[in-house]
């Protein structure tokens, strides 16, 4: 017998009549009427310590930028984090304030040379800046998350990448919905691409920004199981913490949501932004936190700082607090509300050919 099966073995006490015998063994056992059921490993993961980082990408960088999450990382790993999450498109770069140059009907030649020098910035998947932050993560034994524009052909994505403490890729998520203007710039993900990955941790996926308020796609995260739910943002407003609350209260899992802290010094000389001439001028505040499952503030939220929020999390407090409420299990109504989604990849063509042809 192997030893998953020996695992299994030893999980399996097997019927028992409710309140006669005795267990001697050294393992701690759950109880229920008719059963007597040993704690599965799933059940005996241990505290780790979380960091969430808030701090500015280098603006359209992705060299300079992967090796500032490279010191980032080392920083964290040092205060003991073994997962550290990034910010909403940390490499390549949040383009606030940007126009393009567009107004309805109208595009003009300075707005198309904008999006060249975002799209030259953004990153391929896989790629040498991907194989780079493998590397990082390999060598601070740490699970990663950041966000990424990512770049497809001719279209970019806002995309999230999920690093293993080896260094592994372990896959991606696409942001289904791009928000406001942002629909410019940045096509939209389909169902492929929502996993939720079982580390040793507990099962870590990531909604980003406002995604966050798209009751469908929670609903969707929830039902896979999630339990560390990364939210990377660039949401800096007072509100976002009651989303970020509601969220890991609904979902009764761990919430770690990560937003930049930029100055206008972070952004090229002649970024085009009407109305921010100061260096020192804040485009983008922070509000990062990390949320316990009953909704309590881990991290208290810092703003206008560059820093690094850390906590200890207890998947003990999963379990607390599924309790009494499982959006997903004991307290969804499938006999009333059925979600329907749809994980199949989309594509524009399909052909049995390949795409391209050697000359």
């Amino acid at each position: 017998m192997g030893p998953g099966g020996a695992r299994r073995v030893r999980q399996i006490v097997g019927l028992c009549h409710f309140g006669l015998g005795h267990w001697t063994g050294a393992e701690t056992l759950l109880h229920w009427p008719a059963y007597r059921i040993l704690r599965t490993d799933h059940a005996q993961m241990r505290p780790f310590t979380a960091a969430v980082v808030q701090t500015a990408s280098i603006a359209f960088d992705p060299a300079a930028t992967v090796e500032k999450m490279s010191d980032y990382t080392v920083r964290a790993a040092l205060r003991g984090a073994s997962l550290v999450v990034f910010p909403e498109a940390f490499v390549g770069g949040y383009p606030k304030g940007l126009d393009f140059g567009v107004k309805v009907g109208m595009r003009t030649p300075a707005g198309r040379e904008q999006f060249r020098l975002y799209y030259d910035g953004a990153i391929d998947v896989p790629g040498p800046f991907v194989a780079r932050m493998g590397e990082i993560a390999a060598s601070n034994g740490v699970h990663l998350v950041t966000g990424v524009i990512e770049r497809d052909a001719g279209t970019l994505y806002c995309t999230v990448m999920f690093f293993a403490p080896d260094g592994r890729l372990l896959g991606k998520h696409r942001k289904l919905m791009p928000t406001a203007a942002e629909r410019l710039i940045w096509g939209f993900g389909d169902g492929s691409t929502m996993p939720v990955f079982d580390t040793p941790m507990g099962k870590l996926g990531a909604v980003i920004c406002w995604e966050n308020y798209m009751p469908m796609l929670r609903m969707a995260m929830y039902a896979k199981g999630i339990q560390i739910y990364c939210a990377p943002t660039a949401d800096d407003r007072d509100t976002w913490l009651s989303t970020m609350r509601h969220v890991a209260l609904e979902g009764r899992c761990f919430v770690l949501s990560a937003c930049q802290f930029t100055r206008r010094s972070d952004y090229p000389v002649d970024y085009p932004i009407e109305g921010v001439a100061s260096p020192d001028a804040i485009m983008m505040r922070g509000g990062s936190c990390i949320i316990g499952p009953l909704g309590q503030v881990l991290a208290e939220r810092a703003y206008d700082v560059d820093t690094i929020l850390t906590a200890v999390l207890d998947p003990g407090d999963i379990a607390r607090g599924k309790f009494d409420f499982d959006v997903a299990g004991h307290y969804a109504r499938p006999d009333v509300f059925r979600l329907s989604v749809n994980e199949a990849v989309q594509t524009a063509v399909q052909t049995n050919a390949p795409t391209t042809l050697r000359g």
